[in-house]
């Protein structure tokens, strides 16, 4: 494939934990004397395709290869570093110069992330244009397929498990790969609702075009294949229960700081939950935090008889309705619709967080056709009253977002979790004003992010799920007014670099 391709000769082929391959040229003394071009190959990706799929996704990385792609993400990501680096070495001097510097960056960095952001999809256009060419149409559309299928299943359901799980748990699971690997395989899905679904999540901002996009641009309809081969890891031979336990130790260490962090961060949850338990006699109110508490803290419970309890006590709780229904939507009980219909009715602030949890819900590639038909009729109910919801948040004010409430232990934490990645330089944290009553608090955080566009939203995602849910994280790069508000009631950071 590389010879016939046109692709440099590789320095090393590297297999990592990521679902996810890349293509890497590392510039040799500053790249006069050429690069060092490396394949990054995923464990989990090779689980989940067969080999034919495998060698168009090799293929496609090899095309970024010719194609110089690898150096053009290299210059990106120092020149976007540079400039932050210019602009905080100057404030961090005192120098009359910073204040214009900060504000052309202000100007300039939209437009340049805008920018390369476009190139680089042109340039997955490209790679998978050459792929198609080594190995055919169809077996690269359906490595496109089935990496979406399985990017889906592991976002929707394997990944907030996992780290919910470290609410209860001490330590990381000693085996990943494997849960990991089995958790995005699965029947058959609707490829058509399927298409909708990617179709709708189209963002110029993105690195890489949709999925219908990349099809439409290969001349390919989306079907199933069969596996035409061994799965891909078979490749791997003798190597490969040797690597997988490697990449489950190297993989529990890295986590490891994330995971006791949300560990410590639950003890008061874990506590609460003991003492409401020996309540002998509990109140309306009581019976609804423990439901939410069971969910919380004890995922291998269901959590449905304790929120039936709450809700027989009390049978108009909103917050035991909201939980409740999402909990049965979830698992395919229609019967959810009507609780959570009924949540909305009872307060009409639920209405916007009920919308973003049915679009969550709605993402996941493997719902039945039932529960997905009325997370659909409840979605185009709710959308009316979400958006005169947030009409009259404009209008009132009360979308303004407020200073956070967390204290001195609860930034440390969110401190040590943010040190784990060397992207994050500084962030910022504000409140958002929940219109459910009886939530749990929703927390906006900035980061100063140093990382490269490319990995830009597969960091976030990664450090979205260590902190939980309760955490929304974007960067401000185009979202310049939000990230004003949350400077505004934050107006220094929570967290800088190698201060914590």
């Amino acid at each position: 494939l590389r010879r016939e391709m046109g692709a440099p000769a590789l320095d090393g082929i590297l297999i990592d934990e990521d679902f996810n391959a890349k293509a890497a040229s590392v510039p040799v003394a500053l790249g006069l004397l050429g690069h060092r071009h490396y394949l990054v190959l995923g464990w989990p990706l090779m689980q989940v395709l067969d080999e034919d799929a495998f060698a168009s996704v090799i293929a496609h990385e090899f095309g970024h290869f010719g194609a110089h792609d690898g150096r053009f993400a290299a210059w990106i990501y120092l020149a976007r570093g540079t400039w932050y680096r210019l602009r905080d070495g100057m404030a961090a001097h005192d120098f009359s110069f910073a204040w214009l510097l900060a504000r052309f960056y202000a100007w300039f960095a939209p437009r340049f992330d805008l920018a390369s952001r476009a190139l680089t999809r042109r340039h997955e256009y490209a790679a998978d244009a050459a792929a198609a060419r080594a190995v055919g149409v169809d077996a690269t559309a359906d490595a496109l397929l089935r990496i979406e299928i399985a990017s889906r299943r592991l976002h929707a359901r394997f990944w907030p498990r996992f780290w919910a799980r470290a609410r209860s748990q001490r330590h990381p699971p000693v085996q990943v790969l494997s849960a990991l690997a089995q958790a995005a395989q699965g029947r058959e899905v609707d490829l058509d609702r399927l298409l909708g679904l990617s179709a709708r999540a189209h963002d110029p901002r993105d690195t890489h075009p949709t999925l219908p996009q990349r099809l439409e641009a290969l001349g390919a309809s989306a079907r199933p294949h069969g596996a035409r081969g061994h799965a891909a890891l078979d490749l791997l031979g003798p190597l490969r229960d040797t690597l997988e336990r490697r990449l489950d130790d190297a993989w529990r260490e890295a986590i490891r700081g994330h995971w006791e962090a949300t560990y410590e961060a639950a003890a008061g949850d874990r506590a609460r939950l003991v003492v409401l338990e020996g309540i002998a006699r509990p109140t309306p109110d009581e019976l609804a935090e423990h439901a939410l508490l069971v969910e919380q803290v004890r995922i291998d419970v269901d959590p449905l008889p304790f929120y039936a309890r709450a809700l027989a006590a009390d049978p108009d709780r909103v917050m035991p309705l909201f939980r409740a229904g999402l909990w049965q939507l979830r698992h395919g009980d229609l019967a959810g619709g009507e609780r959570l219909r009924h949540a909305v009715t009872l307060d009409p602030g639920a209405v916007g967080p009920a919308s973003e949890e049915l679009r969550a819900l709605a993402a996941d590639p493997d719902l039945d056709a039932a529960t997905f038909a009325v997370i659909e009729q409840l979605c185009d109910a709710f959308r009316p009253l979400a958006d005169a919801q947030r009409d009259d948040d404009d209008a009132t004010g009360e979308g303004v977002l407020l200073p956070h409430d967390l204290d001195a232990d609860a930034l440390q934490r969110l401190a040590r979790k943010l040190a784990f990645d060397d992207r994050v330089a500084r962030a910022w944290v504000a409140r958002r004003r929940t219109a459910l009553r009886e939530a749990p608090p929703q927390y906006l955080v900035l980061l100063d992010w140093r990382g490269s566009v490319a990995g830009e939203a597969a960091g976030l995602r990664s450090l979205a799920e260590a902190l939980g849910s309760g955490h929304a994280l974007f960067t401000g790069t185009d979202q310049k007014a939000l990230a004003r508000q949350v400077r505004a009631v934050c107006a220094e950071p929570v967290y800088r670099k190698g201060a914590h």
